[in-house]
């Protein structure tokens, strides 16, 4: 007779995310043990390894809870608005907002960090901006394609289809690092409107 395989309490895995995220962004990832995770969900550290095997698959799980939450809300933005163009510039306005309201997460990770472990973060970091921009993708061509079926936006072909995706999100992260560097997010609005049109300007029929 086998043993029953004990079932994962999605409750308490919330808890452990919540928890890592905000020792994460107060003491940076060098600096948050499993030690401290488990006091911050009142439970035990074998508790927690029941969950996670250490930190790092720790903050892999915080990182694809930020990707979810933050795609799921910029799907939604888009989802309300009817022409190409206005999702497009739903697209980049919640995008930018929501960098600006959890950029105190992202530069906090890499506090503390030597040249080896920030090496392999950088590595890890890259991997995920590829899957956000595989997704990011996803969604601009379902804009573009939504457009082209309504008849706003003349038809392409797929090579113009791709590197159009590549300028728009070329022009997006071009932003998000602008706005980065000079920690200023007070122009979010008026360059937003103008990539958004400057970009549709060129389809339309």
């Amino acid at each position: 007779m086998s043993a029953t395989v004990p079932i994962k309490d999605d409750a308490i895995q919330k808890q452990i995310l919540q928890a890592a995220q905000q020792l994460f962004q107060a003491h940076g990832l060098q600096k948050v043990t499993m030690d401290d995770v488990a006091k911050a969900i009142g439970k035990g550290r074998s508790s927690l390894y029941y969950y996670y095997k250490n930190k790092e698959e720790i903050l892999d799980a915080v990182m694809d809870n930020e990707i979810r939450e933050n795609l799921e809300e910029v799907s939604r933005a888009v989802a309300q608005r009817s022409s190409a163009e206005q999702k497009i510039n739903a697209f980049y306005l919640t995008r930018l907002q929501l960098l600006e309201k959890r950029r105190a997460l992202y530069s906090a990770l890499d506090v503390g960090m030597d040249a080896n472990e920030m090496s392999n973060f950088n590595k890890a970091k890259h991997a995920i901006h590829k899957r956000v921009v595989e997704r990011e993708n996803k969604m601009l061509g379902q804009i573009l394609d939504h457009g082209i079926e309504t008849g706003e936006l003349r038809s392409i072909d797929a090579k113009d289809r791709d590197d159009l995706i590549f300028v728009l999100l070329s022009g997006l992260h071009g932003l998000k690092r602008e706005m980065v560097l000079d920690n200023d997010f007070s122009r979010i609005e008026a360059a937003v409107n103008a990539l958004s049109r400057l970009v549709i300007h060129g389809l339309k029929k």
